[in-house]
């Protein structure tokens, strides 16, 4: 057996035996699970490794990156902002981002951009790569881009790009950078080792993500959507996805981890997670310091968005900046209450708020798995988590 260390409340001894069985079974390489129920930490575990190559031990503050987790993160930032009175989700996106015109775009609400509606999922005109470190190119790329549909008429997933529009917003009413502005207001007052943006002085603690590219090992329906990419190269699928992201190349990169790219580049801890859903699910609070109002929280599980997807040509479910559970999609749900949101990321991670069990989920790893939605690695914990809370 691999080793777990950590802390497990009684009642979900069974959650710490489905994640050891994961590291067992070489599902997981490395892997952290935190839990915060009512408001209080009741797991908080962490095994493995970080880095194969070099054996360094999974340890409670290894940070991995969470890619599209840190959505989530980032809608948190843009709900804090419309508490604040700075912003309001219904204006145009023109009205805080002047330059944001034409084909329409000038009318476009500050909600399209959250509940993936907008249309500018990819960029058409190839980038170089460098591209995707640089903040005003991609903005003012997006900023001229015709939308691939009418906005508002459809929806499709905005795999990269939602980090730069959501992000530019939040920069333009704030005057800071999503990690600025998440750092100063949640991550500092709350303690969360969570960050968009990463110092070099933090890159020691950083787990190695390790891809999983073997077609012959993904998902019949992770294949068929990677083969219809090859397919059609000038697509909106490829072009939201390898435009000029490259997930197999940049991820354990320098460069990448000192990024702000607030769509896909956050290396958090599963503790650090599960805490500020934890907050979500604690009606907007935790350790006495507000998160987001109720009246936020309700945006965050209210449907926005439902049916086909033209990115990833499956049925999808969004909110304001959160996925939701899928009606058609088996064992992609955050289990079995219909107000729980949260966001899974590229590979495995994955954070969640249930407010009908008050419950803050954060699901950490190193191993990158192949399914569009929420891992089977992920999907197992949950099963195992509301099996908990329903015996106790």
């Amino acid at each position: 057996m691999i080793p777990v260390h950590g802390h497990c409340e009684k009642k979900f001894e069974a959650l710490q035996a489905a994640f050891q069985k994961n590291l067992d079974s070489g599902a997981d390489k490395g892997a952290g699970l935190a839990i915060y129920h009512r408001g209080k930490r009741v797991v908080n575990l962490w095994g493995g490794m970080a880095n194969e190559r070099t054996q360094m031990p999974w340890q409670e503050n290894t940070l991995v990156n969470v890619f599209s987790c840190t959505k989530g993160i980032t809608a948190i930032c843009a709900h804090r902002l419309v508490d604040e009175g700075l912003l309001d989700l219904e204006k145009p996106v023109s009205f805080y981002w002047p330059e944001f015109t034409g084909y329409g775009k000038e009318n476009f609400p500050v909600s399209y951009l959250l509940c993936h509606k907008a249309g500018l999922s990819g960029v058409r005109k190839i980038l170089p790569p460098e591209a995707l470190y640089q903040w005003h190119s991609m903005c003012q790329a997006l900023a001229e881009e015709e939308p691939w549909w009418p906005g508002g008429t459809a929806h499709g997933y905005h795999a990269v790009t939602f980090g730069w529009l959501v992000g530019e917003v939040i920069r333009r009413v704030s005057g800071k950078s999503v990690g600025q502005y998440f750092k100063e207001t949640f991550a500092t007052p709350l303690n969360l080792d969570f960050h968009i943006g990463l110092p070099e002085s933090e890159h020691g603690r950083v787990a190695h993500v390790k891809p999983k590219a073997q077609i012959g090992n993904m998902s019949a329906e992770t294949g068929s959507f990677i083969q219809q990419m090859l397919k059609d190269p000038e697509g909106i699928s490829a072009r939201a996805f390898a435009n000029p992201f490259n997930i197999a190349t940049d991820t354990n990169k320098k460069i990448w981890r000192e990024a702000e790219i607030p769509s896909a580049n956050g290396h958090s801890t599963a503790d650090a997670m599960a805490k500020i859903y934890g907050a979500l699910a604690n009606g907007g609070e935790i350790d006495g310091i507000p998160v987001l109002s109720e009246a936020a929280i309700r945006r965050c599980y209210t449907e926005q968005a439902r049916g086909l997807d033209k990115v990833l040509n499956i049925n999808t479910r969004f909110s304001l900046g959160f996925m939701l559970s899928q009606d058609d999609q088996e064992n992609a749900s955050f289990g079995p209450n219909a107000k729980a949101f949260g966001h899974p990321g590229a590979g495995g991670s994955l954070g969640f708020a249930d407010p009908e069990s008050e419950i803050g989920f954060a699901y950490t790893i190193n191993q990158m798995g192949s399914h569009i939605l929420i891992d089977p690695r992920a999907t197992q914990l949950i099963k195992v988590l509301y099996q908990c809370l329903e015996a106790n």
